[in-house]
């Protein structure tokens, strides 16, 4: 039988402090030191803090959306749209608070929040009542690093949060869900990392495979819509890859070797113009 959230092996959450680094891995660590050992260093370590960026802030109130609106389903309330976008306006305030977030002017907000709403309801126009039943919601998991080719414990765990999972017919989906600004299908490869490890914490905690995963885009347009990306149950090549990736970046941690990696993302990096620049290795 499939684990609930009230399952002793799930975890009650990430602290709301960063913890040391040594603590566990979760994807969002992995995917951050992959896209640049520097800014793993200045955020994980240092504990420099960014700012919320308008883009997050939006991606953040669209999965609390999307979270409101499967919780009530698992305990069999159909919620509307209507329901789900008051919600984003009562918890709206409370939000901005929390993320310290700052506005340019009210407008800016006020178009922010309309767009929430709209991705929320393009989201709910789309989905199918038959799409499965939804067994956990933001989900955090925990489970013990066990090399899956020579059986090493690694001593440090994997935790992360999963979005949703689904009990379908045919067997369980992991969905994960992703605003973005433009319609593209995802490369499969730049999302693997974070499939991977929300696959193998699930085969842990639940005892049994997924079916397959998905990616869910919320796509930012002039007129908002949604894309599903389907992809097969992760194989022992996965398995054996994020492995490989773990230990390369345990490699980094244990020599506090932190190098620069430029490439488009730094565009939207906070550190760009100030500690990357002052970076000499």
């Amino acid at each position: 039988m499939i684990a609930t959230l009230t399952d002793s092996r799930l975890v009650r959450g990430e602290p709301s402090e960063p913890s040391d680094v040594c603590d566990y891995i979760s994807p969002t660590r992995l995917n951050t030191w992959l896209q640049c050992p520097l800014k793993f260093k200045l955020h994980y370590i240092d504990r420099l803090k960014e700012p919320t960026s308008p883009s997050l802030f939006l991606g953040k109130r669209v999965h609390d959306g999307l979270a409101f609106f499967y919780r009530h389903l698992q305990n069999g309330d159909h919620l509307s749209a209507d329901d789900v976008s008051r919600h984003i306006v009562a918890s709206w305030d409370e939000a901005v608070a929390a993320d310290e977030m700052e506005f340019a002017s009210c407008d800016d907000e006020a178009t922010l929040k309309r767009q929430a709403i709209e991705l929320i309801e393009a989201y709910l126009d789309m989905r199918n009542d038959n799409e499965g039943l939804p067994r956990a919601v933001q989900c955090p998991l925990e489970s013990p690093l066990v090399d899956p080719d020579t059986g090493d414990q690694l001593g440090l765990t994997l935790f992360g949060f999963v979005d949703l999972i689904l009990e379908t017919p045919t067997g369980f989906a992991i969905v994960d869900f992703k605003t973005a600004s433009r319609s593209s299908a995802p490369l499969e490869i730049s999302h693997e990392v974070q499939l991977s490890c929300y696959a193998y914490a699930f085969r842990h905690v639940f005892g049994l495979a997924e079916q397959e995963v998905q990616i869910r885009s919320l796509i930012k347009t002039k007129t908002p819509k949604v894309e599903t990306h389907r992809y097969s149950a992760r194989s022992d090549v996965h398995f054996r890859r994020l492995f490989a990736v773990i230990r390369a970046y345990l490699n980094d941690l244990q020599a506090n070797r932190f190098a620069y990696r430029p490439s488009w993302t730094c565009a939207m990096c906070n550190y760009r113009e100030t500690e990357c620049l002052q970076w000499l290795g």
